[in-house]
């Protein structure tokens, strides 16, 4: 009789553990915020998802204008067409993510964790990117028309034909960057380190401290 009171009691005690956490999903707008969750076209804007763990969700197309992002883990999403202009972030985990076409115009996201961000195509122009890790990410075609680069980290990432057009990249990791046929017009490349960086074909037009005899 004691045993089978002791298992009843473990089995209730373990029912509303699993209801409890079942509680603790919050959702916004038929969006689950828990990892792999699919919310495909969600409207999120100015949403809190500040320590969410969002590893893997899918927000293509999503609409996250002006979300505060601050430390939330993103690694491994679909932000593919989302729309992000102005959402605020430090230190996001955005690793082996993928922004393809999606749009960061004026995003603060100081700090950024981005290595092997897939964002060929999208538009990051006036966003602070200050100090982000985008070591081998894919940027090609993208817009980073007057972004904030500042000691930021690009080392081995891809930026064929991307336009970079008044971009801040005083200080930034350049080391093997692919920059062919990129637009670097009134870029500001000082201190930069350019080791092995690839600028065939790279428009230069008032670039300070680009590599003109390259």
């Amino acid at each position: 009789m004691r045993t089978a009171t002791v298992i009843m009691t473990a089995l209730v005690a373990n029912a509303i553990s699993g209801t409890a956490l079942a509680q603790e999903v919050r959702t916004l707008n038929g969006c689950p915020l828990m990892p792999e969750a699919d919310c495909a076209g969600v409207d999120l804007r100015g949403a809190d998802l500040a320590n969410e763990d969002l590893k893997g969700i899918n927000l293509a197309g999503a609409d996250l204008r002006g979300a505060v992002l601050n430390h939330t883990n993103l690694r491994g999403a679909n932000l593919n067409g989302a729309n992000l202009a102005g959402a605020t972030g430090q230190r996001v985990n955005l690793y082996r993510a993928s922004v393809r076409g999606a749009n960061l115009q004026g995003a603060n996201l100081a700090g950024l964790r981005g290595e092997y961000l897939f964002a060929q195509g999208a538009d990051f122009s006036d966003a602070n990117l200050t100090g982000a890790n985008l070591d081998f990410s894919r940027l090609s075609g993208a817009t980073l028309v007057n972004t904030n680069l500042n000691v930021a980290t690009l080392e081995i990432a891809w930026l064929p034909k991307a336009n970079l057009q008044g971009a801040n990249l005083i200080g930034a990791n350049l080391q093997e960057a692919k920059l062919g046929s990129a637009n670097l017009a009134g870029a500001n490349l000082t201190d930069a380190r350019i080791h092995y960086a690839i600028f065939e074909g790279t428009y230069m037009e008032g670039c300070t401290a680009c590599p003109f005899d390259w």
